[in-house]
């Protein structure tokens, strides 16, 4: 695009963003339709969301394995009596132009400067909003009763779309149907956490609605409903194709390349403890559940076991995915005395906000008892991910990575002196 089309394209975004907000506001607020709220858990097979033909070009295809967080399958339907079109005719004006029932001070559909003609499979728009959302979007199925959209890469969501129309008992039926997560961490928060995104989501489907009972030219009969159904599809078992985001090669050397940070830590035990010690490594336990808690299979290998990290921070929450690596149980020799170390670590995974890799280890000396904790990190800021998010792991993470570790060694402690003093009780 030319710089002066950019430009323009943005002052245009800069005027109608305040604008459509206000406006988008002050309608949802105000609005008297009756509508029918449900919610559900579903399940990843019947919620699943229609496969894409053969035919449909994947290229940039934003879809519900691409996404963060919980996948909802929702449906907005509402019946319309006296109308005085078909199902056909309805769809049909739609494929020509969206905008015929689009809220346009919130969302209008653009289409290619040569785009002609119904709206037909790869045909590619851009639903244009109030804001730094813009939502590009490709056809990826058309009848004469329906047309179904998927997102593509920089859209809010993840998933499809599907606008239909149907005969019902005398009257005219239309419905929405998506299936779709979050497309980034950053719209996860907004969706899951803020909520906004999620009001704003209903009152552009539910404005939409009603504009197809106008375009029909008949009268909505009773409520819209809303039927949401949700998958947890962000859990462990999402973790196990997912790749590392840096390549250990990098932290092989000591000290590693410029650009890592690397920690130590160290606290003591309580001597004769390694077994209890060791029991709260298997299980996590050192962790302080009020920052982190882990989610992962405890009838899977410690080696190899992935992990989803659950980050507690000021009220908000962000999942981030580690696998372990080696366990380590040997022998060695420091300074002439004999030690005991056994421990293991994790790797972050793609879409963490950080990179490398966190090491503990307990050390059990031989000729004295004593037991010892140690944390050894390699770390840096991942280069790739959400802006914003990035931002703010460089403004707080340093912090609340250092605090972790020091809770970490004074919660191993506490708790391995408790389980002992049970012991001997």
């Amino acid at each position: 695009m030319p710089s002066h089309a950019r430009a323009s394209s943005h002052l245009v975004t800069l005027v109608r963003w305040p604008l459509g907000i206000i406006l988008t506001s002050w309608r949802y607020m105000w609005r008297t339709t009756p509508m029918g709220r449900r919610e559900e858990p579903g399940s990843p097979g019947s919620d699943a969301a229609p496969q894409l033909s053969p035919q449909v070009g994947r290229d940039g295809l934003q879809l519900v394995a691409d996404g963060w967080g919980p996948a909802f399958h929702r449906r907005y339907r509402v019946r319309i009596t006296g109308a005085r079109c078909s199902s056909e005719q309805l769809v049909t004006a739609l494929r020509e132009d969206p905008n015929r029932a689009a809220p346009t001070e919130f969302a209008h559909f653009e289409r290619g400067d040569d785009a002609t003609g119904w709206l037909r499979p790869g045909d590619e728009l851009l639903v244009r909003m109030p804001g730094p959302w813009n939502g590009p979007v490709r056809v990826v199925h058309a009848s004469p009763t329906s047309f179904r959209l998927a997102t593509l890469d920089g859209h809010l969501e993840a998933g499809q779309i599907e606008f239909r129309a149907a005969p019902e008992d005398g009257r005219l039926v239309f419905e929405i149907e998506s299936w779709a997560r979050s497309g980034d961490r950053l719209s996860q928060l907004l969706y899951q956490r803020l909520r906004m995104a999620k009001e704003v989501q209903l009152h552009m489907w539910t404005s939409l609605l009603e504009r197809v009972v106008e375009l029909s030219g008949g009268r909505r009969e009773g409520r819209i409903d809303i039927d949401t159904r949700w998958v947890d599809v962000e859990g462990v078992d999402a973790l196990a194709g997912r790749p590392l985001n840096f390549d250990p090669a990098e932290i092989e050397n000591d000290p590693p390349p410029a650009g890592w940070k690397v920690d130590q830590y160290r606290c003591a035990l309580p001597a004769g403890s390694f077994d209890h010690a060791r029991e709260l490594m298997r299980e996590y336990a050192f962790a302080d559940p009020h920052q982190v808690r882990a989610l992962y299979d405890a009838d899977a290998p410690l080696e190899g076991r992935n992990m989803l990290l659950e980050i507690r921070f000021r009220g908000l929450r962000f999942a981030f995915g580690v696998r372990v690596g080696e366990v380590l149980d040997e022998m060695r020799e420091v300074d002439g005395r004999r030690v005991h170390v056994w421990g293991w670590g994790y790797r972050t995974l793609e879409g963490h906000l950080e990179e490398g890799q966190m090491d503990y280890e307990l050390w059990d000396w031989e000729d004295s008892g004593e037991v010892e904790f140690a944390i050894h990190v390699v770390s840096r800021a991942a280069r790739e991910g959400n802006p914003i998010l990035r931002l703010g792991f460089r403004l707080f993470g340093r912090g609340e990575q250092v605090a972790f570790a020091r809770r970490a060694c004074e919660r191993m402690a506490r708790l391995t002196a408790q389980r002992a003093g049970a012991e001997n009780t």
